[in-house]
């Protein structure tokens, strides 16, 4: 229990930022637009400049990351088409099984999981966690889009998918970031101060985006939430501990595992929900798992801590 207290104190002042954020859409303090602009920053400006800084002081030839991606690469591909079988048992529409494609195989990474690792390990994780927050980002916005418009009457645009790969501000950080490392890049102070001032802003504007987000999604009725409920365990509990026993004995060391698992267990993210609306998915259900599972990762983050230590 001692354990459990003190990774629930690790996360909650996460939590806490989304809670103001929660009470600022409640009381009609912020309009649904904060999301979109704070988004905007955290996606263009934050996140780029916390990639950014975070490789600036990568030691390439110290570390391999080369399996930490082939290994979660397999972890979202295999979670994507687990919606095959999944659709195929329980009778489900091709709408909810192109949902299930994002469902399964996109937390949270980004938003809420780099700072829950930022605030567990500390700056020397960040790397990893960029790399991580890459790697699903890749997965989600190639084979994710190419299954969904594949079970739709639309034509892959595989032309569409690279263009939109090629202008992702996160990619094109951690691009620019490596090239820093390998070509042993010197920034001018003035820039690296801007860029770490910049980074350092990032984790408390997302996760308050994400709390005014959280309080402008309509309850609904209780019964409506069971499957929503169901989904939430799968993704964030059952599968997380497949992937744990799978690789424990994998060789990864111990925080490249450990964040892995974390990341593995984080919540729906936001940007599946985006994608859901852009290509008319059950937005409805979607919105729900992304509500009921941040709110439920308050204690599952700190029990996945507990297990990994």
């Amino acid at each position: 229990m001692g354990s459990f207290i003190i990774a629930l104190k690790t996360v909650l002042p996460l939590f806490l930022i989304i809670f103001a954020g929660l009470i600022f859409s409640k009381t009609k303090a912020a309009s649904e637009t904060w999301v979109d602009i704070l988004n905007k920053y955290a996606l263009w400006i934050g996140f780029p400049a916390l990639v950014i800084a975070s490789l600036m002081n990568l030691e390439v030839e110290g570390e391999s990351y080369l399996k930490l991606i082939l290994l979660n690469s397999a972890y979202i591909v295999i979670s994507m088409l687990l919606a095959f079988p999944v659709a195929r048992i329980f009778k489900l529409s091709k709408r909810m099984r192109s949902s299930l494609f994002l469902v399964f195989s996109f937390g949270n990474v980004a938003y809420l999981g780099i700072p829950v690792l930022f605030n567990a390990f500390g700056t020397e994780v960040l790397p990893t966690a960029a790399i991580l927050s890459a790697v699903y980002l890749f997965w989600l916005l190639t084979l994710g889009i190419i299954l969904i418009e594949s079970n739709s009457e639309k034509e892959i645009d595989i032309k569409k998918i690279g263009l939109n790969l090629a202008k992702n501000p996160l990619l094109i950080s951690i691009f620019i970031g490596l090239l820093i490392v390998f070509f042993n890049l010197e920034l001018p102070v003035i820039f690296e101060e801007t860029i770490i001032l910049f980074s350092d802003s990032v984790t408390a504007v997302v996760l308050f985006s994400l709390g005014i987000f959280l309080g402008f999604n309509k309850i609904g009725h209780p019964k409506e939430w069971i499957q929503v409920f169901i989904f939430a365990v799968l993704t964030m509990l059952v599968l997380p501990f497949i992937y744990y026993l799978s690789i424990k004995q994998a060789g990864l060391d111990s925080m490249q595992f450990d964040a892995s698992i974390l990341d593995a267990s984080m919540p729906l993210g936001v940007t599946p929900y985006a994608l859901a609306v852009q290509y008319k998915l059950e937005t409805t259900v979607i919105a729900r798992i992304v509500v009921l599972a941040t709110s439920l990762s308050i204690f599952t983050i700190p029990l996945w801590m507990v297990v990994l230590s």
